[in-house]
């Protein structure tokens, strides 16, 4: 019975993260924020909703690998979302359409995961108030480059940009903005509960099945909270928009690392990432090294051959594979 409620918590998951796209695509091209914007601060945060029930649950519950497993799996997910995607579209060549700015976010997600791995690797047991300054230290960086983000030059159009959402225009339907926002609200309150409901009964099958809260939550739990991640950024494919779809994926990365961190705050036990499984290491390495793949493919230049700008995203996909195998059999 637990594999019914995890699933039917999954086919929530999915069903609100299309409504979530579709709002949120109205939303920023009737309002005066873009696409960038939108992905990058409302729908990776509505998205991540069911990593924040998922992590806090597991903590509650007092399972710290399925919370941070969540977390660091999440980033590994997401990052293998946007390259299997990109070598779907790859003659659209989605790291060269979407607007530059991306390479601030991926940075500064490359800097939070780095913080992570550090603070797995030397395991520092100190707390102020009860929260890890390890935890304390990753939040006060993300609101740092946040902020500085938030101050960054809004990003120009191309032609080339221009030329591609013109051509093949999606069908949408006509949705009001008032309309949008509240359906937005209303989707986001639904993942809300669908990843609470994950967080429980993963926790079961990983009790039934004895493959150990890690794998689980790296694996299964972070694969299923990141499907609404891969639903938005199929939707917004769809409807054209390559900068709502990127933002999505690495707004979420950086949140991710800082409700990991928040999670401590619930963790009074010591520092959650001092008290994580070693096996965790495993993932936030991995997962620091493909997003340092995904923003050589922000930087490099243009390439006229279909093989070599599909080289980065290649090196993602299998590269995240090698990294759960590795978790597996840690």
């Amino acid at each position: 019975m637990v594999f019914v409620w995890f699933l039917l918590a999954a086919a929530l998951t999915v069903y609100t993260a299309m409504k979530l796209s579709e709002y949120a695509d109205v939303i920023s091209e009737k309002t005066a924020m873009g696409g960038m914007i939108v992905g990058t601060i409302l729908l990776a945060g509505a998205t991540s909703l069911p990593e924040v029930t998922t992590s806090f649950s597991a903590v509650i519950i007092d399972n710290v690998d399925i919370a941070v497993g969540n977390m660091l799996g999440s980033n590994l997910f997401n990052v293998f979302i946007l390259a299997v995607f990109d070598l779907y579209y790859r003659r659209h060549r989605l790291f060269h359409l979407a607007s530059d700015n991306h390479k601030y976010t991926a940075i500064l997600g490359l800097i939070l995961m780095i913080l992570v791995s550090a603070a797995l690797l030397l395991r520092l047991d100190y707390t102020i108030f009860g929260v890890g300054v390890d935890a304390l230290l990753i939040m006060m960086v993300y609101i740092l480059g946040m902020v500085v983000i938030s101050r960054m030059p809004s990003p120009t159009v191309s032609e080339e940009e221009v030329k591609e959402a013109e051509q093949a225009p999606a069908k949408k339907k006509s949705i009001s903005v008032k309309h949008a926002v509240i359906g937005f609200i209303i989707a986001a309150i639904f993942i809300l509960g669908a990843g609470t409901l994950l967080s429980i009964t993963g926790d079961k099958i990983a009790a039934v099945t004895g493959m150990g809260s890690s794998f689980i939550g790296s694996f299964l739990i972070a694969a299923t909270t990141s499907l609404p991640e891969g639903v938005s950024v199929y939707q917004a494919l769809r409807l054209k928009n390559v900068n709502l779809a990127t933002g999505a994926i690495l707004g979420s990365n950086m949140l991710n690392m800082f409700i990991l961190a928040a999670s401590d705050v619930i963790y009074q036990k010591g520092s959650i990432l001092a008290d994580a499984s070693v096996s965790h290491l495993l993932s936030a390495i991995g997962g620091t090294l493909l997003v340092a793949v995904v923003i050589w493919a922000f930087m490099r230049k243009r390439s006229a051959s279909l093989w070599v700008y599909s080289i980065p995203s290649i090196i993602t996909v299998i590269g995240y594979f090698f990294v759960q195998y590795l978790i597996f059999n840690s």
